[in-house]
Order: structure tokens, then C-alpha cells, then sequence
């Protein structure tokens, strides 16, 4: 290998030394760009196009960006006591029936093609505490942290698993395209609408099993909160 092939490989070891030694990564991957563009021989107008036609091309990808400060601020004035206090007023609210009735509006949502969750938008601020808040209403003592970490995970599939089984069934659906796609590639070909199809059996057998799987966790929430003293 030349040693000018070698020096385009000198942004990379920008990058290692820079996360390696914790200077701001936004810093750390605009030197390295910046540098692998000088050793290719990009002036430095090229170089800015070029990172300016990345971010024009990914610019969705800054709503996730977005998203973490506009939570941030809305838990700062107290988002999730609000959740915990909406949820700890409702006598027949339980851990299980919470996340049920979470992954039913995600799986339901994505059906049709609405983004409305995601585990920084809806699960961490919402879900996860009205979960923990619907467990602590019917214990006498405080919940110990192991538990936390349960319902805490718990929440978090429910995510996971209303998204992933529930998204196939939107024929436009990214995931639904690339079947497609691969299909017709193979020589099989098929319609967007029969992919979605197929997939509702799946979607539905999945949100049985998970609810079910809730019902069962409940259960165990009671055998543990028994273990701390008995519920109110």
C-alpha cells in the first residue's frame, strides 16, 4: 500500500486517539474529516461541501438530536411526577396493565404508519415511570431497586416489541419495501399490501404473548411486594 493511501487512513487514527483521550467527539470526527479531505488532495471548498451534503442528505437523523434536550426540559418541570401522579389515582392500574395498554397504541400507531413512541420520547418519561408509579401505589414500602430495574425493562419491550411486530403491517413501511425488494430480486414477486397482509397474524400472536407475559409479570410483582410487608 502507498504511503498516500496510508494518510487517508490518518483520519481514523484522529478519531481512535481523539474519543480515546475524551475530547468532544463532534471536535474529534470534524478534524478527522477535515484532515482525510487535505491528504486526498480536497481543497478546503470540496471539503465543506462534501461534509454539507452529508448533513443535508441525514438531516432527519437531527431529530433524535432534538428530541433528548426537549425531554430533558419537560422532566425538568416535572413530566414524570405528573405521570406518577395521573397513574397512582387510578385504583385498577397495575404495572402489567400499564405496558399492555402501551404496546397496544404502538403496535396499533405504527400500523398506520404513525410514529408516536420511542424509548427517549415516550418510554423513559412517560411509560416507564407510570409502570413504576402503578407497582409503588400498592406497595407499603418503598420498591427496591432490583424490582425498578424489572419494570424498568419491562417497559422498554414493550417498545421494542409493539415497534418491531407492528410496523410490517404499513405496506409503505421501510422494512416492508426492503422484503420486497429482496424478493424481486430473487425473482419472487410480490405486492407491498401482501407483505402487510402476512404480517398481521404475526403482529397479533406477538401482542398475545406479550400481554400475556405482563399478566404474568404482575404476578410476580405481588409475590415481591408481599415479600416487603404486605400491599396497602
Amino acid at each position: 500500500m502507498e504511503v498516500s493511501e496510508l494518510l487517508r487512513l490518518s483520519g481514523v487514527v484522529i478519531v481512535v486517539l481523539g474519543l480515546l483521550f475524551k475530547f468532544n467527539p463532534l471536535l474529534v470526527v470534524l478534524v478527522a474529516g477535515v484532515t482525510t479531505g487535505l491528504v486526498s488532495h480536497l481543497s478546503l471548498v470540496e471539503i465543506l461541501e462534501a461534509i454539507g451534503n452529508a448533513f443535508v442528505s441525514n438531516r432527519a437523523m437531527s431529530m433524535l438530536v432534538l428530541t433528548l434536550p426537549v425531554i430533558g426540559i419537560c422532566e425538568r418541570y416535572g413530566l414524570r411526577e405528573q405521570a406518577e401522579h395521573v397513574i397512582k389515582k387510578i385504583a385498577a392500574a397495575t404495572t402489567g396493565r400499564v405496558i399492555s395498554l402501551y404496546i397496544l397504541i404502538r403496535q396499533a400507531t405504527v400500523a398506520v404508519g404513525l410514529i408516536i413512541g420511542g424509548h427517549p420520547a415516550m418510554v423513559r418519561p412517560l411509560i416507564s415511570p407510570m409502570a413504576e408509579a402503578a407497582a409503588a401505589a400498592k406497595s407499603i414500602k418503598e420498591l427496591p431497586p432490583s424490582l425498578v430495574d424489572k419494570i424498568r425493562g419491562m417497559a422498554a419491550s414493550s417498545e421494542n416489541l409493539g415497534n418491531f411486530f407492528g410496523q410490517n403491517i404499513f405496506p409503505a413501511a421501510g422494512g416492508v419495501i426492503y422484503i420486497v425488494s429482496t424478493m424481486s430480486n430473487a425473482g419472487i414477486v410480490i405486492e407491498p399490501i401482501d407483505v402487510a397482509l402476512w404480517s398481521i397474524p404475526t403482529g397479533i400472536a406477538a401482542l398475545i404473548v406479550a400481554v400475556a407475559r405482563y399478566m404474568v409479570f404482575d404476578k410476580q410483582i405481588s409475590r415481591e411486594i408481599e415479600k416487603l410487608g404486605g400491599a396497602k
